[in-house]
């Protein structure tokens, strides 16, 4: 127990996070929210040998910041790496949907994230997945009214889908020795190679990630030192400004950071930091087999789809119809020559989310005047083995592209435009988040080849020290780390499972490709006449059986929100 105040000299990489917490929070106002006296712990770690945390590693206070009513949401990064599970990411996005349906009452809640996380916890995969998509969702929300104020400070850093939530924030406060990358350096050099990038050369990854080049090339808001006074007053200072406009926000600015990568190969134009760093080698060519993605945006519009000429070749979009209605279908595809080295076999990388971005918003805007049931639906063709594991595409900042296609397709949404993710073969890890979780609903085919996850088993294998046998008998205890897609409909994300279609051959199985139209068109009208949102995920059969904790965990927080 700490005996002496905390303030000006006191590290604050140093704090617990419980600690950090209190510290921004103004004296006496602590109230910690689901804590571990409300044991509401992770049921999925016990079967894996692992002992859960009271809080799950998450730390969610209710307290004031110069008065006015807010609310700190502190990741523990010395439990699992600060990783999101279930009920760790109920607790994040469950207290900034209240905060979110406050302030949209006038009543509005300043909201800061700690972020001290290596993104998804690999022991809840799936759970973990949707948990942060949910977080995503709420951040944009959110922000729509208030400030969402992000601090990454410690040792761990913030990387994986968290990375993403960093770049939706409002303002981002970093120091020297925090760290923010969509992979992390180990994931990299598990994923590509130590000659990609050696996760032992700490001094690289913070040339690289580290907060003093993420506040220089303008990924980051503000540079303190690791002193807690200093870090108190640069978030009053964060959540006390103006609410940015819609186009303001980080992850809005399309245009800015898309001209940024204009006509710039990897390394070109690069700081003596980056020249110094991994070439980014290319994987061969021959290794670049084409995926679903564009059979099926051929199949659903009536004629093969060629990229824009404006590029890149890896995005498709065409425009087409679904039950008498104007949609746009989105795909990513691979290209073998594509310019950055680590998204040529449909990644979805630099250019793909800027790319997403675009023309999602492109849509949004030529829809601006139609009323909202003639406004296009969205149709998100996933088939993405992941995102870009590259130090080139770290240096430029992938997490942020990431993020601008999450806000894209939720500012479609709250636009008006229905949004569906057609999953017809692998939506793994941060490309299924930019590409797909952001939907109002998730169709998918029932099919050996359709894996999601949230990364890949042998990278999955070597991170936890487990064999793939073993990975084999998780999932039989604990589905949400299982690759099938029948295993992750029992999570009650998916709105269809579509059964008996060849999912490799679609023009030429006419009836499977007619009933994934039905199965779309269905899902379009559904997500017309409800709520807007993600909420539908939690309030399916599957998802009363098998997100309960999710479900409880926002249940407890409504309760105690204004004690």
């Amino acid at each position: 127990m700490r005996r002496t105040p905390i303030g000006a000299g006191t590290p604050y990489t140093r704090l617990t996070a419980r600690e950090r917490a209190r510290a921004l929070l103004d004296p006496g106002t602590f109230r910690e929210l689901v804590g571990p006296a409300d044991r509401i712990v992770s049921p999925h770690l016990p079967p894996q040998g692992v002992i859960p945390q009271p809080d799950d590693g998450v730390v969610a206070a209710r307290g004031t910041i110069d008065g006015a009513p807010a609310v700190v949401l502190s990741l523990d990064g010395t439990f699992l790496g600060g990783a999101i599970g279930e009920v760790g990411g109920a607790k994040i996005a469950g207290a900034l949907e209240l905060a979110a349906r406050d302030a949209a009452a006038g009543a509005p809640v300043r909201p800061v994230l700690l972020l001290e996380t290596g993104g998804i916890r690999l022991q809840e995969a799936n759970l973990g997945l949707l948990a942060v998509a949910d977080i995503h969702a709420a951040i944009l929300d959110l922000r729509r009214h208030v400030r969402v104020v992000g601090v990454i400070s410690g040792r761990i850093g913030c990387f994986g889908g968290m990375a993403i939530a960093a770049g939706l924030c409002t303002r981002l406060i970093m120091t020297a020795q925090g760290r923010l990358g969509l992979n992390g350096p180990q994931v990299i050099e598990q994923e590509a190679g130590v000659g990609e990038l050696d996760s032992r050369d700490r001094d690289l990854i913070l040339r690289t990630v580290g907060g003093r080049r993420r506040t220089a090339d303008g990924f980051a808001d503000t540079l303190v030192d690791d002193d807690a006074a200093e870090l108190r007053g640069a978030v009053r200072a964060a959540v006390a400004g103006a609410v940015p406009g819609a186009s303001g926000h980080r992850s809005a600015r399309v245009a800015e950071f898309t001209e940024r990568l204009a006509g710039r190969a990897p390394g070109e134009g690069a700081s003596l930091d980056t020249a110094a760093g991994p070439t980014g080698a290319a994987r061969p060519e021959t290794a670049v087999k084409d995926r679903r993605g564009r059979a099926w945006i051929a199949a659903l519009t009536g004629a093969p789809v060629t990229a824009s000429a404006d590029g890149p070749a890896s995005v498709l979009v065409a425009d087409g119809e679904l039950g008498g209605g104007a949609a746009r279908f989105l795909a990513v595809v691979p290209d073998p020559v594509a310019r950055w080295p680590r998204a040529r076999a449909g990644e979805v990388g630099l250019d793909e989310g800027w790319a997403l971005a675009a023309r999602v918003r492109a849509a949004v805007g030529a829809d601006a005047a139609l009323p909202a049931e003639e406004k296009r639906a969205l149709v998100a063709i996933v088939d993405t083995p992941s995102q870009a594991y590259g130090y080139r595409e770290e240096v430029r900042g992938v997490h942020q592209a990431l993020a601008g296609a999450v806000d894209a397709y939720a500012e479609a949404r709250h636009a008006g435009h229905p949004v569906v993710a057609l999953v017809v073969g692998q939506a793994i890890s941060g490309g299924f988040l930019a590409h797909g979780l952001q939907a109002d609903r998730i169709v998918a085919l029932d099919d050996a080849a359709v894996v999601i996850q949230a990364m890949s088993r042998e990278s999955t294998a070597r991170l936890t020290r487990r064999t793939l046998p073993e990975l084999g008998a998780i999932a039989r205890e604990v589905p949400s780390t299982a690759y099938d897609v029948r295993s992750f409909a029992t999570l009650g994300a998916l709105h269809r499972l579509v059964t008996g279609v060849d999912g490799d051959a679609p023009d030429t199985d006419t009836v499977g490709t007619a009933a994934v139209r039905a199965a779309l068109e269905d899902a379009i009208a559904d997500a017309r006449a409800s709520p807007r949102g993600l909420s539908a995920r939690l309030r399916s059969v599957e998802a009363r059986r098998n997100r309960a904790a999710s479900r409880d965990v926002r249940r407890r927080l409504a309760e105690t929100w204004d004690e």
